[in-house]
């Protein structure tokens, strides 16, 4: 399908939701024409529930056809295009880890995540052991990129763009100890993701919906 035959599409977003923030960076990046809608968390509109009877971002609602995974949503984006082979085409055993890897991160590392940030709700143990639970996976990536600028091609790829806003908030939740870990490769990674043109369009405040690209 060309993206001049790719109809309007509507994503409901939360703008700091690592699961919106990717499927909105796979979305911008094929530059597919979205309508973006900012869901309010307290106040989460019906249309949105009747596409979706899980009422949690990202919505993606394509004349439609209802896709309701992040996932799922920036691999229909890379569908209808993807100039810098994001799905890493033509290596299957990079494709293999890079699925693995994904699923690393959505299942374990998301775990840790969630407790080292919330260590509050999880009094069981202190929040430094949280901490050091997910720091194993970022001691992982840094050193796929020891090897290379990103981790797992010379260009990015889906791993990168899944992974990104996971490690963002993991970073942020304490940035001092993050600046001082001896990760430097991931450091310069996510630095230079954050600083990137196609971050901060995807970040973008916006008061009413906004059509992207």
């Amino acid at each position: 399908m060309s993206l001049i035959e790719t109809p309007l599409a509507t994503l409901y977003s939360f703008r700091r939701c690592p699961y919106a923030m990717r499927a909105r960076l796979a979305l911008r990046y094929a530059q597919v024409p979205v309508r973006i809608v900012e869901v309010s968390l307290k106040a989460k509109p019906p249309e949105m529930l009747a596409l979706s009877a899980k009422g949690t971002v990202p919505v993606l609602d394509i004349d439609g056809r209802v896709i309701d995974e992040s996932l799922e949503i920036m691999y229909w984006a890379l569908e209808q295009h993807d100039p810098q082979n994001w799905r890493l085409s033509g290596a299957p055993e990079a494709q293999a880890q890079m699925a693995a890897l994904i699923a690393e991160n959505d299942q374990v590392f998301k775990v840790h995540l969630n407790r080292y940030k919330y260590a509050e709700r999880y009094p069981e143990a202190p929040m430094a052991h949280y901490r050091s639970q997910g720091e194993a996976f970022l001691a992982r990536l840094d050193g796929l990129l020891q090897e290379r600028r990103y981790l797992l091609a010379e260009h990015p790829s889906l791993a990168d763009m899944a992974l990104l806003p996971f490690v963002r908030q993991f970073a942020h939740v304490d940035r001092q100890w993050f600046a001082q870990t001896p990760y430097s490769a991931l450091q310069g990674w996510l630095r230079e993701w954050l600083e990137s043109e196609l971050f901060g369009r995807v970040m973008v405040k916006a008061s009413s919906p906004v059509l992207q690209p």
